[in-house]
């Protein structure tokens, strides 16, 4: 049976953590999530100021109902065990590792990550990015309990791919299907890759609009004008809550027998997936 709780992942932006103006500002963003990069945002020169800002950040205690995770270095960097342990220390509510291509790496992870003192509220989102990983996405998210989110990253796909981003992305629907196939077989959420052209607004909604088709549960971001379409696209509609009311007080109501709601034929499953629409805007509705 599905689990109809939820936490509401709609727009997930990224935001250099070198850049203190940016996570200043990031405090009034309306996005439901934060990545504080430590990685590909951030120059190596960098590195060091930009692992403590993020600790601060999350210690700040000043980002409200954002659900905050710290990106740090990969663990074939010179980078990754520092900011693990700096990030476990402060503990965020997640902390995103780029290039995990194992079962085995998840363990290893969440060893460290446990080693180094984290707290249980602290989980593991693993990104998803090359050819390999998506083969072995079931694998890779069924390795532990802590790790909670899986997140696409299709740059790094497309790059070893050999192809380009293209409009509609047919080169990546195997992939993205595969993705939402192993996150929906071992009940993780999934979210998807970022969309690159941030003045390309409808092309970006498109893609959104693709993720919801596909089942995607939120989508990464990198500039906060993104942030308003995700939020919409990945929310419920008025119309579609006011369905899912109306089809679970037919269903209740139902004396038994074959049960109908404007014209559909209606049985236990399509109550529950009613039932995830209304927890989806309720938990959505908390955010204010």
């Amino acid at each position: 049976m599905t689990d109809i709780s939820f936490r509401p992942r709609r727009s997930v932006l990224y935001m250099p953590s070198s850049n203190e103006r940016a996570l200043e500002k990031a405090k009034t963003i309306p996005a439901d999530g934060l990545i504080l990069d430590l990685e590909d945002a951030v120059a190596p020169e960098a590195k060091s100021q930009a692992r403590e800002n993020a600790v601060a950040a999350v210690a700040s205690g000043e980002y409200g109902a954002k659900e905050l995770a710290i990106r740090i270095n990969g663990a074939d960097t010179e980078w990754h065990a520092d900011d693990l342990r700096a990030a476990a220390a402060v503990g965020p509510d997640a902390i995103l590792v780029p290039k995990v291509n194992s079962p085995e790496a998840v363990q290893r992870l969440v060893e460290a990550i446990e080693s180094a003192g984290a707290p249980a509220k602290t989980r593991l989102w693993a990104m998803i990015e090359s050819p390999y990983a998506i083969l072995h996405a079931e694998e890779i998210a069924a390795a532990s309990e802590r790790l909670t989110v899986l997140v696409l990253g299709t740059n790094d796909l497309v790059k070893e791919l050999y192809v380009d981003h293209v409009p509609g992305r047919t080169n990546l629907v195997t992939s993205l299907q595969l993705a939402v196939l192993a996150a929906r077989a071992t009940g993780k959420v999934l979210l998807d890759g970022v969309y690159n052209n941030v003045k390309d607004l409808d092309g970006f909604a498109a893609e959104v609009r693709q993720g919801v088709e596909f089942g995607f549960d939120g989508k990464t971001l990198i500039h906060p004008a993104q942030v308003e379409p995700a939020n919409t696209g990945f929310a419920p509609s008025a119309e579609a809550v006011e369905d899912a009311q109306g089809l679970i007080e037919t269903w209740e109501s139902s004396t038994g027998g074959v049960v109908t709601y404007n014209g559909r034929m209606v049985e236990s499953l399509h109550v529950e997936s009613a039932r995830r629409t209304l927890a989806i805007a309720a938990a959505i509705a908390t955010l204010g």
